[in-house]
């Protein structure tokens, strides 16, 4: 293959999958990592991506980087579903206390698949209004709503009160969501705002469920909202690696592969 081929190759991958690593590109394009590394080095020169540690991430997804509801719901339809599927079971078919969702595209496809595997005494919470109305449409009678100002971006409550609310409650498990997951800085989202609210819900939970997708494998947005050992179990669509294998074993975080 030609260095234009790999170069257009890894562009291609880098708009599907959001995040490249080298190793992963070396072994499907039968070279070394040096010459991953070197091809790498002259994208981000031309502005195709943004290097981070490991590999590379696409241009606009800098710590601060957010895109919106409507764009990622558009990616990775079939990998959130399974890994929605996934986390599901790491509660059981006859739960039956009470659960606080997370704002987001993952713990969305979560919750359409809920109502139909919750037990008939499941309690839901969310300060998500998409997911309130999408749980409301589908029957769900056993729902709080948690208000604050909507951040149009995510469709999630946010702000002081939103924070207090969730403050003043003990859900049996939180299913979360983040833009970043890595080894050295725990996981992350890039507002502020958000970022409150999801340190809330950590804080709250008596257990901690972090659904996550391979692209946001040693991703650190901007801002920190729990340590690795504050997880209780991570459920992904592949086995983490590396350093963050290890640092989520160490934290005797429970790996889900969906």
């Amino acid at each position: 293959m030609y260095a234009t081929e790999r170069r257009e190759f890894i562009e291609r991958v880098l708009q599907d999958e959001q995040r490249v690593a080298v190793t992963d590109l070396a072994a499907r394009l039968g070279v070394t990592t040096e010459t991953v590394r070197r091809d790498l080095a002259l994208l981000e020169e031309a502005g195709a991506l943004r290097r981070v540690h490991g590999g590379a991430v696409a241009a606009d997804r800098g710590s601060a980087a957010e895109s919106d509801l409507r764009e990622r719901l558009a990616r990775g339809g079939a990998a959130k579903r399974a890994i929605a599927e996934r986390a599901l079971a790491a509660i059981g078919p006859s739960f039956t206390g009470s659960v606080l969702l997370d704002a987001g595209t993952t713990t969305g496809a979560l919750a359409d698949l809920l109502p139909a595997r919750a037990g008939a005494h499941t309690h839901v919470v969310t300060h998500s209004v998409v997911l309130a109305a999408a749980l409301t449409s589908a029957g769900m009678t056993e729902l709080t709503t948690i208000g604050g100002r909507v951040r149009g971006v995510t469709g999630a409550a946010v702000g002081a009160g939103t924070v207090a609310a969730i403050d003043a409650l003990r859900p049996d498990v939180a299913f979360i969501g983040a833009n970043g997951l890595s080894a050295g800085f725990g996981v992350s989202t890039p507002d502020p705002e958000e970022a409150d609210v999801k340190r809330a819900i950590v804080r709250a939970a008596r257990r901690v469920i972090l659904l996550a997708d391979r692209s946001k494998f040693e991703v650190e947005s901007l801002r920190r909202f729990a340590a690795l050992d504050e997880l209780d179990v991570l459920v992904t669509d592949e086995a983490p690696t590396g350093d963050l294998a290890r640092e989520l074993d160490a934290a005797g975080v429970e790996v889900r592969v969906a």
